[in-house]
């Protein structure tokens, strides 16, 4: 196709100028979330989720999804020991939450684990110390019901649940994790799950069962979280 002086003229259709503008504002938009999370408190199971979004679209290509893959790992571990009713493995806004059933795991009124519960913390101890774990937080919590103890060892329930998250934390150290890494606290009968009471202030046994739990929470250290892959 020729304009009217005779110099040849390019197809609009072939025009792909529009390219250009298209890639910088998704280049803006881009920046634009970047800012956001900045300023933001990170939620860091959100921001990978963001970050494979944006390579997919933008990149065209596949991002490391650590989070994920350690909670795939860790459901794995769980199935293949046929220990999913009390080893249960979820997210929340700091990064995986994984749960320990205290009956499963230890004896009443104890801090002892279980031999089965040795095998497990094993195997998620091999996990946590992974090459391609490193970069994870780790923070154990010990809970408790609300019935009272008083033993020698154990005064009350903060003694108890404390113990507890010490004795996690202890086999994942001979697990060869990393002690910095670690935190242990102990929560006794404070931070339940479901109530350990009706309205009239009976026990609730099947409640009182769920609320006495190992909560592990993992998660990216802070300047890990926040940093979008190159």
């Amino acid at each position: 196709m020729a304009d009217k002086f005779g110099a040849p003229q390019k197809d609009a259709e072939e025009c792909e100028d529009w390219l250009t503008t298209y890639a910088d504002a998704i280049t803006l938009l881009m920046a634009f979330f970047v800012m956001m999370f900045s300023i933001s408190k990170v939620d860091p199971v959100k921001l990978e989720q963001l970050q494979q979004s944006l390579a997919k679209d933008i990149a065209k290509r596949d991002v490391l999804q650590p989070i994920q893959l350690l909670k795939d790992d860790l459901k794995d571990t769980a199935q293949s020991l046929g220990a999913e009713e009390v080893m249960g493995v979820m997210t929340d806004d700091r990064g995986i939450v994984l749960e320990f059933a205290a009956q499963a795991f230890y004896a009443p009124g104890t801090a002892d684990l279980k031999p089965e519960a040795e095998v497990v913390m094993k195997r998620v101890a091999a996990l946590l110390n992974a090459e391609r774990y490193q970069g994870f937080q780790i923070e154990v919590e010990g809970h408790t019901d609300d019935i009272p103890i008083a033993t020698p060892q154990f005064p009350s329930n903060w003694e108890l649940s404390a113990m507890r998250a010490t004795t996690v934390t202890r086999y994942f150290i001979g697990g060869g994790v990393a002690p910095a890494r670690l935190r242990a606290t102990g929560f006794a009968d404070v931070a339940p799950k479901v109530p350990n009471r009706d309205m009239n202030g009976n026990p609730l046994p099947a409640n009182q069962s769920i609320n006495r739990r190992i909560t592990v929470h993992i998660m990216p250290r802070q300047n890990q979280a926040s940093a979008l892959p190159q």
